[in-house]
């Protein structure tokens, strides 16, 4: 059965159907989720569970616009952003500038970079480059202008190739 298909059951009810749609999705989501909460997987698991339930929920204002993983990512980004409210300096702060500076034997491997990098630019570049969107699908999901995403992309790829030791 393929994802239209399954979408309509389980806008119908058909919890199965909505249980496969889950399994297809959820590794990518969690890992998302993963990245924004900077390796925080108790709450990324809480998160993408949260998720899940609110696209059950609300699975019948999908309207077949933009991709489902897209619909899904875009609910998650939303959870993470109330999340993050809570815990603004945990998990939305940059890291001091002076921070990013490192020196080339202090190289971070590309998990740690993330995570001293901020949660706008992890979010761009993980559904960029991890996921696979394009600018324009990322700036829907995140619900932003073409331009801020393109600008989180180039200031998150900057400062993750100081933070990985490429400073040339």
């Amino acid at each position: 059965m393929n994802e239209s298909d399954l979408i309509a059951r389980a806008a119908g009810g058909d919890s199965a159907a909505f249980g496969v749609l889950v399994r297809q999705n959820q590794s990518p989501l969690r890992g998302f989720l993963r990245r924004l909460t900077r390796a925080d997987h108790a709450l990324a698991d809480d998160l993408a569970q949260e998720t899940f339930i609110e696209a059950w929920r609300k699975l019948s204002q999908y309207r077949g616009e933009g991709s489902f993983t897209g619909w899904l990512t875009r609910i998650a980004w939303s959870r993470f952003l109330m999340e993050a409210r809570k815990r603004k300096p945990e998990l939305m702060e940059d890291l001091p500038e002076q921070s990013i500076e490192t020196s080339p034997d202090a190289a971070l491997d590309l998990e740690s970079a993330m995570r001293r990098i901020s949660a706008a630019e992890r979010a761009t570049l993980t559904l960029c480059y991890a996921l696979g969107h394009s600018n324009e699908e990322a700036a829907a999901i995140l619900q932003m202008p073409l331009g801020t995403v393109k600008s989180h992309i180039l200031r998150g790829r900057e400062k993750l190739r100081i933070l990985l030791g490429d400073g040339s």
